[in-house]
């Protein structure tokens, strides 16, 4: 074969940012950044690869190796990211990378490689169908909501009525507060703190924050977003229970889209849910429609697909410990926690 597999360079950032820009099935988490900041901040170990053909990078896949005591070892693309898997210039370098992650995840002895795309790879592979994407097209005439469903446009209309405010910025800590806070309500460990502070540092030009403040000025919800190509992806989200009183969802994720239009985005993905959750039927509600994520595993020793998420029955029980637990203990336990739930 004329194509080279080999591990990514520090060197090679140029290339793999412009073979990142040229190709159109590229997102946001294939951006280079997120391998200097999951290796430093989460401690993953970076096993990234790079296609060459005739010296030049023709394909990539982002890798981090993910060991974990509760969840076991994997090869993964990429923690904490809803989608990457490899980019690749035609179907020859594909299946190289795929191959060569394979062989990879054998030589470090895994309990399975796992790729998530947006669509599904050229190899035939064992499959997650649990997670759905909702992107579609930002709608129009955003600021009158005419083109908004009627009742998303009546709850936030009442949401305007209640003094809700939007603004955008990248307070890491203010951030911080409503992210931790809802994750607790969702039983699940949160990221540090820093990990957030790093975030907004590597993609200084495409990443930001839009906060909801109620009447008074109080902060009740928040966003962070990402842009790339044209689009924005609503990601790590945050609230206090007082935003389910206000409608602050939904006047949320409006402002965003006013927000990214007048940033030249033209698409809207509202990121990653589980079927039959509530924020799966939530994003139905403002019209998206739900697009399956390609979660692949083409090296499965045991043949066995995890369950490693919240709906899985085994972790009921600590999900609801963990909800019950004072905001100062699970700051401090979650952080130990986390790195293996990517």
């Amino acid at each position: 074969m004329d194509i080279e597999i080999r591990q990514v360079r520090d060197t090679d950032v140029a290339e793999w940012e412009a073979l990142v820009g040229g190709i159109s099935a590229s997102t946001f988490f294939h951006r280079f950044g997120w391998r200097g900041l999951l290796r430093a901040e989460l401690g993953f170990e970076d096993r990234y690869l790079c296609a060459l053909r005739n010296g030049r990078i023709v394909g990539l896949l982002p890798l981090m190796h993910v060991r974990s005591r509760l969840f076991g070892h994997s090869l993964t693309s990429l923690p904490f990211c809803s989608y990457a898997g490899p980019l690749a210039s035609d179907a020859s370098v594909e299946d190289a990378l795929v191959e060569s992650a394979v062989r990879l995840g054998i030589e470090l002895d895994v309990e399975r490689v796992e790729l998530r795309g947006l669509r599904p790879l050229r190899c035939s592979a064992p499959r997650q169908d649990l997670y759905y994407t909702f992107r579609a097209p930002i709608p129009q005439r955003l600021e009158s909501m005419k083109d908004l469903p009627q009742k998303r446009r009546n709850v936030v209309r009442r949401a305007v009525s209640l003094g809700l405010k939007a603004m955008v910025g990248r307070d890491a800590d203010r951030f911080f507060e409503l992210y931790a806070e809802n994750a607790r309500a969702h039983g699940t460990p949160a990221l540090r703190r820093r990990f957030f502070r790093a975030l907004l540092e590597a993609f200084p030009d495409d990443s930001d924050i839009l906060f909801v403040t109620d009447a008074s000025g109080k902060d009740i919800s928040a966003i962070l977003s990402f842009y790339h190509a044209g689009e924005v992806l609503a990601y790590f989200a945050g609230e206090m229970q007082a935003a389910r009183e206000t409608n602050a969802n939904d006047f949320k994720y409006w402002s965003l889209m006013m927000h990214a239009a007048s940033r030249g985005c033209t698409g809207f993905d509202f990121g990653r849910s589980k079927a039959g959750t509530g924020s799966f039927q939530f994003k139905r509600l403002w019209g998206f429609e739900p697009q399956p994520l390609h979660y692949a595993f083409p090296y499965l020793p045991k043949g066995i697909v995890p369950e490693n998420n919240p709906l899985n029955p085994r972790f009921r029980l600590a999900i609801e410990v963990w909800r019950r637990l004072p905001r100062a203990v699970v700051d401090r336990l979650g952080p130990l926690l986390v790195t293996g739930l990517g």
